[in-house]
Formats: structure tokens, C-alpha cells, sequence
């Protein structure tokens, strides 16, 4: 498995070594034969939508290189409770070792795939795109991107350096909308998004050169409003508490995309856990 831009199997490394520490798994080498074998399932305890087992099976395969290991629910698919997601045979001490890493990383990632498809779902057939945002965690956040695209979202910028949004404390320190939107201009950038908090913000951003507009914490009467301003000449962004109560109606405004930060930031942990055979 590749993720673009990431280090996976740094992040495989690191991650094991956080668990065993400087002498391993103490429990095992003392309770365990050293060639004992082991078959476990890894299951789904709750209905969900599947991320990140191809990055639970490195950490087995990290510890036992000869394990053997079947994949039972493709990435991004929905299963019921009780689904045996994949079975795993190899060194029993191996794959103790390597339970928590394994389940850990599989149970956050399909928690954000499981959340963000519940979110893909409630706005279906109204022509929004759901969108991620930068709230993930410190050096995760290439894996729960990858883990909304399993749910049904849209990547939002990955990093800084990935697209230009000019935020409410940018518009404050350079002094203006359009103060903004043309220094950006002026330094070569293209695909300026500008958050805007109030509609009589929308005209000198479109005026300036503004190429989508993200309308911020704006309810759906307000929304309306913007969009009769926008009047199609650019694409529309809502974003700004957000959540599975509220976004159907924000999407039947007719915004072109909705950004949702707790998809990642707040999702729960899957239900998923290891049986032995």
C-alpha cells in the first residue's frame, strides 16, 4: 500500500516501536513458546465502512514476515456487524505484539471512513461535495485524508502549500478583502479561495478576483442569500459547525461543496476486535 506523500513504513516503525519499547513484549516471550503458532480474526463488532486494513496487515507482517494474512472487506466498502474483515496466521508471539498497533490504527481510520460516509449520505442527491479539512492529528493527517476517501469525501488542501485560502485573521492583518485577494494575486497565485463571514464581504471578493468563495458559519436562509449574490459566477464552500443534523439542509442551498472538520477531528473509534482460533 502507497499513500502519496507519506512515509508508511516509517509511521509502521515508529508506531511499533512506541509499543514494545526497549525489551518487547515481556508478557508473550514469557508465557509463549517461541515457534507457537496463532490464527486470529479481525472482526467488526458494529456496522462500518472499512479503512486502513491493508496498514493493520503491515504491522504483522512487520513483526512475522511469513504471516499469513486475507483481506476480507475491500477499502471503502460497507459491512454489518460481525463481519470477519481478515484472518491472520503466523507467529503467535508476533502477532500479540503487534494486536494493538494493528487494531488501533484500523479501528481510527474506519471510525473517520464510517462517519464521513454517514455524512456522504445525508447530503446524497443534492449535488454537494463533502469536503475534508486540515483538523487531523499531528502526523496522521495523510492517513485520515485517505481514510474520508474511503468514506465518499473530497480531499480539501492537504498542507499550506497546497492551495490558498484567505482566511478572516488574513483579510484582518492585510486590511481588507480585496487588499488580500490581490496580494495573492500579485504574488503569483491561482485557485484563491476567500472565507467570507458576511454578504456585503461577497462583491469586493469577486471584484478582486476572488476564484471560490468558502461562506462561513452562514445558516441556510443566509446561505440562500449568498448564493442569490454569487449568482453562479463562482463556486461556493459552507463550512463552520457543521454535523449530521444540519448538513442536509445547508447542502439543499445549492452550495457546491460543504467542508466538515469532524469527520476527522471528532470521529469515533470502530468496534473492531481480534479473536483467536
Amino acid at each position: 500500500m502507497v499513500i502519496e506523500d507519506f512515509d508508511l513504513p516509517g509511521f509502521i516503525a515508529a508506531t511499533l516501536a512506541e509499543d514494545l519499547g526497549q525489551g518487547g513484549d515481556i508478557t508473550s516471550a514469557a508465557t509463549i513458546p517461541a515457534d507457537a503458532m496463532l490464527t486470529a480474526v479481525m472482526n467488526s463488532r458494529d456496522a462500518v465502512t472499512v479503512a486502513g486494513l491493508p496498514v493493520a496487515a503491515m504491522f504483522f507482517q512487520a513483526l512475522d514476515p511469513d504471516a499469513e494474512i486475507t483481506t476480507h472487506a475491500a477499502e471503502g466498502t460497507a459491512v454489518p456487524p460481525g463481519t470477519v474483515l481478515m484472518t491472520i496466521r503466523g507467529n503467535a508471539r508476533a502477532v500479540l505484539a503487534a494486536e494493538r498497533s494493528a487494531l488501533n490504527t484500523a479501528q481510527h481510520l474506519t471510525g473517520i471512513a464510517t462517519l464521513t460516509r454517514a455524512h456522504v449520505d445525508a447530503i446524497a442527491g443534492t449535488g454537494a461535495t463533502l469536503l475534508d479539512t486540515r483538523k487531523t492529528l499531528p502526523g496522521m493527517r495523510m492517513l485520515e485524508k485517505y481514510a474520508t476517501r474511503m468514506g465518499g469525501a473530497t480531499n480539501h488542501r492537504l498542507r499550506l502549500d497546497d492551495g490558498v485560502l484567505i482566511k478572516d485573521n488574513h483579510i484582518a492583518v492585510a486590511g481588507s478583502v480585496e487588499a488580500a485577494v490581490s496580494a495573492a494575486k500579485a504574488a503569483g497565485l491561482s485557485g484563491i479561495v476567500v472565507e467570507v463571514d458576511t454578504l456585503d464581504q461577497i462583491e469586493p471578493a469577486l471584484a478582486a478576483g476572488a476564484d471560490r468563495l468558502l461562506l462561513d458559519n452562514m445558516p441556510p436562509p443566509v446561505l440562500r442569500q449568498a448564493l442569490a449574490i454569487i449568482a453562479g459566477r463562482v463556486p461556493s464552500e459552507a463550512s463552520g459547525g457543521v454535523n449530521l443534523q444540519t448538513i442536509r439542509a445547508i447542502a439543499e442551498t445549492g452550495v457546491t461543496y460543504i467542508s466538515v472538520g469532524r469527520i476527522t477531528q471528532s470521529a469515533p473509534a470502530a468496534d473492531i476486535g481480534l479473536d483467536f482460533a
